[in-house]
């Protein structure tokens, strides 16, 4: 589906919806691809795009933040509606489809631009941030947590061919995904979904 068509449908949500109840989380958990596709399907997400936040480049290409020199780390901007899921909760589903353990990136995903992260927009999510970083280590999972929590600046959209990778090119996002061991991962630590 192309950009305008995902805006087109994004407007007839968001028009069936109170505006007050429609939030914004910005998250980083390694391949942009699969954090898109996991928090679609998370109930009370709205839409999520995938793009780059942080860094000093304006404008940043894929090329460009794939080569770890723009400091940008590949992330996802999520709306939901806050009456269906809260930020919290919302938080605990992005930590459970990562590892959080690995502060240098996600699975196959080497360095700083893969690396995970919380994009706080206040003092509130700052907090609830901490909160869900010390709550899924109390599920104990985990004996270290590596989460950046960053503040966040701004978010540029990533080209339209990275847009709903998996819709797309279902084979090579399948292949991809299982290749990087993300699965694997998640299931020994959760168990089958």
């Amino acid at each position: 589906m192309n950009r305008i068509k995902k805006i087109a449908i994004l407007m007839v949500v968001l028009s069936t919806i109170t505006m007050a109840e429609i939030k914004v989380a910005y998250l980083a958990g390694g391949c942009f691809w699969c954090t898109e596709s996991d928090m679609e399907k998370v109930p009370g997400v709205i839409n999520v795009i995938s793009g780059y936040s942080g860094g000093h480049v304006e404008n940043p290409t894929y090329d460009q933040v794939s080569s770890g020199d723009t400091g940008h780390i590949e992330s996802i901007e999520v709306k939901y509606d806050s009456d269906k899921i809260s930020y919290s909760q919302l938080l605990h589903s992005f930590l459970k489809g990562i590892n959080p353990t690995d502060g240098d990136g996600q699975f196959v995903d080497r360095g700083y631009q893969y690396s995970p992260a919380i994009f706080y927009q206040n003092t509130n999510e700052k907090n609830l941030a901490e909160k869900a970083l010390n709550q899924i280590q109390k599920e104990g999972h985990f004996t270290k947590i590596n989460v950046k929590l960053l503040p966040f600046d701004k978010f540029y959209v990533a080209e339209e061919y990275h847009q709903d990778y998996y819709k797309k090119n279902p084979i090579r996002y399948k292949y991809y995904r299982y290749r990087s061991g993300r699965d694997q991962f998640l299931e020994k630590v959760w168990g089958k979904n």
